[in-house]
């Protein structure tokens, strides 16, 4: 009997084996068909600054809302996972895909064999119709081919500029829809080409804006979700689509946010506006800008005074590369190197989370400047400094902390303030990677109102009054430096 077992046991582990294997493979084969509901999450880029497809909407207390993310929520539900929504600019929301920083772009993609070869996309879920808008006074433009030599404020890789660059439009680029009716308003351009829906709920929302449809493009675009090639994701997307629109979600969603009549919404007057955002322009300040600013100047401090030494060393390799980084961060733009830490280095396995993204940039980009600072304060102590730490003992180190640094700090205050100021101002380039600071949160209040100068003009105080109290602080600090100055 036993010995039975043990010629039977072999046979048993190997069917065991097998039948493991077949399961796993099943298991991984069921994984791969459903990348969604198996991750357990559905990310979502979006602009949060286009309504009414994506916005913060004001009676909602500022949540995001829209047709597009009504329509992500309803798939992410229908998939039986939960959603995630990351916020960036229409001109960076591609780059950001490519990133892996979320997995489908959902923003009224419009559907073209240019996107179609680069990207998957999804069965459409929204039809639009082109429409040329004019000031109202402008009777010049009459059709699509009245665009010929006329400036258009546009998205510049939206496909609506695309409509207007091969009318023979010159572009003007803005970050969205707002920005374009805005400069359009102000009479720095002549059209602006967007879809029918958007325009309509502009003039329902603002009957006496000075602006009108002067015609149509002729066109029809259908609208999907964008996902990076060979995704995955098309099937569950699609089935969920499809079972959204049979189901009647789709047509409930369009007639809430496409259908509805604008116009009756209660006006909020601009004080009460910025009365009611106060606190939430504060808390992002808080939060997210002067965190950022410390951080990233305390990082970028150290990384200077490095510099600085190094630049000084009389090693001509360590000198050498210390003036190839100040080089490198003082000869491109911030922007630059925050799209590189964001945007390029998960392209070769690099993922940082936004906001330590913005602070090893931030904290770059000081360092290269601030190391100047430094160095040059450093040797504008008197040699004679130097030789009378060596005649009391003192060593490198010692007479670096103990004799040169504290007289050089008194000397270096004044630039390197204006540096921490300067930053202060520079953290609002962190809203392109994604970074909803105090600027990003203005953008996202003065969207769905179109109160641009109101919001803007809160924040650019929010940001005056953090410098003037830097300020503040850089004058008591130098008062204190004064008992390093022989009397």
């Amino acid at each position: 009997m036993h010995r039975n077992l043990r010629r039977a046991l072999p046979a048993l582990l190997l069917a065991a084996a097998v039948l493991f294997g077949a399961t796993a493979c099943g298991s991984s084969e069921s994984d791969s068909d459903e990348p969604i509901k198996s991750a357990g999450v559905l990310r979502v880029g979006t602009e949060g600054v286009y309504p009414p497809y994506s916005f913060h909407d004001p009676s909602q207390g500022g949540q995001l809302a829209g047709y597009d993310v009504d329509v992500a929520r309803a798939v992410a539900e229908k998939l039986g996972v939960r959603v995630e929504f990351v916020e960036t600019s229409w001109d960076s929301i591609f780059a950001a895909l490519e990133a892996n920083r979320f997995d489908v772009v959902a923003n009224e993609v419009t559907i073209t064999d240019e996107r179609k070869a680069k990207y998957d996309l999804s069965d459409p879920y929204s039809i639009a119709e082109g429409v040329i808008v004019t000031r109202a006074d402008d009777d010049s433009i009459r059709s699509l081919a009245d665009l010929e030599g006329r400036r258009a404020a546009q998205s510049p890789t939206s496909n609506w500029a695309t409509v207007a660059r091969d009318a023979g439009a010159q572009i003007d680029s803005v970050d969205g829809f707002s920005q374009a009716i805005s400069v359009l308003n102000d009479g720095r351009v002549d059209v602006v080409v967007n879809d029918s829906i958007t325009v309509l709920a502009y003039q329902a929302e603002h009957p006496d804006a000075p602006i009108k449809v002067a015609a149509r493009t002729g066109e029809r675009s259908e609208q999907a979700f964008a996902a990076r090639k060979d995704s995955g994701y098309l099937p569950e997307l699609n089935r969920a689509l499809e079972e959204l629109r049979a189901d009647g979600t789709l047509s409930e969603i369009s007639k809430k946010y496409l259908d509805v009549d604008l116009s009756r919404a209660a006006p909020t007057g601009t004080w009460q506006l910025i009365l009611d955002n106060l606190w939430p322009l504060a808390r992002a300040a808080i939060e997210k800008t002067i965190p950022l600013t410390v951080i990233s100047f305390t990082i970028g401090l150290v990384i200077a005074l490095v510099v600085a030494l190094a630049r000084l060393s009389s090693n001509i390799v360590v000198a050498g590369l210390a003036r190839f980084y100040i080089s490198i961060i003082r000869g491109t733009p911030l922007l630059v190197q925050l799209f590189i830490v964001f945007f390029a280095l998960p392209q070769i396995g690099v993922r940082i989370d936004p906001f330590p993204a913005a602070v090893i940039a931030f904290s770059l980009n000081v360092g290269g400047y601030a190391a100047e600072v430094i160095r040059s304060a450093i040797q504008s102590i008197p040699k004679g400094q130097w030789e009378a730490a060596e005649t009391i003992g003192l060593n490198y180190v010692g007479a670096l902390r103990r004799i040169i640094l504290p007289q050089a700090t008194r000397v270096a205050v004044p630039p390197l303030s204006n540096t921490l100021i300067s930053l202060v101002k520079d953290t609002s380039l962190a809203s392109t990677i994604l970074v909803t600071e105090l600027f990003r949160t203005a953008q996202n209040i003065a969207a769905p109102t179109f109160e641009f100068f109101a919001l803007y003009g809160t924040a650019a105080l929010y940001y005056w009054i953090i410098c003037l109290v830097l300020s503040f602080g850089q004058g008591r600090f130098e008062r204190r430096l004064e008992r390093f100055v022989a009397k």
